[in-house]
């Protein structure tokens, strides 16, 4: 493949892993999902972590302190192993699922996803495990054989090979988790989510503003032209990174996958069920 097919493959494949992301996210904003967690007895913030590491099976916080690298510790150390005390690994999955199939259901009701499950699944075939824990994690996972279900499972299993590929360009490129958030919110917009969910004081907040500022990455509370320039190098890294699944499929199927997720994630922007900063971008 030419360098230049390989820039054509990245732009098609961001596009269509944008589309099927904005499907996947429904599941950590919708109520339905939060509520079949509650039901459960877990805490309704602190669910996120059980869900999210329950393909792990029953482990500590370390794991998800490690994996998905951008929260405080305390937060996972307060949710694990608590929340394996109320609900164990296979139910909380399952309860993940039932509240998706509700949330699928009412945002996307009766479109046909075949076609898009079939790709998607040709995604999944040509992504590999070694380095990409939250990925090995959930492919262990059994797809669902309902076809919207499995749709999102097959975004799930996209979204954490990429996730996993964009924690190692983080640390590559020398960003610690708060310095990560506070420049990743920046280059989103989406820095006041941020600071409100990932669990950092502000005494930490200010204190890798510091670093950044110090790095020449940051004035004030903007990033500088450099830390704009570094920052989409570090977006570019895990671009490249997460293409192996998009090469599999191939170009063309790429490009199919962008056109056909594309009213599925009209859907889910349209559906009131994600945060502003979310429904904005998606617009741009």
């Amino acid at each position: 493949m030419s360098i230049d097919d390989d820039l054509d493959l990245i732009r098609a494949s961001r596009q269509a892993w944008g589309a099927l992301e904005t499907v996947h996210v429904l599941g950590y904003f919708a109520d339905d999902v939060r509520d079949a967690y509650v039901a459960l007895g877990l805490h309704p913030r602190l669910s996120y972590f059980a869900a999210r590491a329950a393909a792990f099976g029953p482990v500590g916080p370390e794991v998800p302190t490690a994996t998905f690298y951008v929260f405080a510790p305390w937060l996972p150390a307060k949710a694990l192993p608590s929340s394996w005390a109320v609900a164990d690994p296979e139910q909380v999955q399952q309860a993940r699922r039932d509240g998706m199939a509700v949330v699928l259901d009412r945002v996307v009701g009766g479109t046909d996803v075949a076609e898009l499950l079939e790709l998607a699944r040709a995604v999944c075939a040509g992504l590999t495990v070694p380095g990409r824990p939250l990925y090995a994690a959930h492919a262990g996972l059994a797809w669902p054989e309902e076809p919207r279900l499995a749709l999102w499972h097959a975004a799930t299993l996209i979204r954490e090979h990429r996730g996993d590929g964009h924690v190692a360009a983080l640390l590559r490129a020398g960003l610690d988790p708060v310095e990560s958030i506070v420049a990743g919110g920046l280059f989103a917009g989406n820095t006041g989510f941020m600071r409100s969910s990932r669990g950092w004081s502000d005494d930490e907040w200010a204190a890798a503003t510091a670093r950044l500022t110090e790095r020449g990455l940051m004035d004030g509370t903007a990033l500088t032209d450099a830390g704009l320039a570094f920052r989409k190098d570090v977006e570019r890294e895990t671009d490249r990174m997460a293409l192996e699944g998009w090469r599999h499929l191939g170009l063309d199927g790429t490009r199919r996958v962008a056109e056909l997720a594309a009213p599925l994630r009209a859907a889910a922007l349209a559906s009131g069920i994600l945060p502003d900063w979310v429904t904005s971008r998606g617009s741009r």
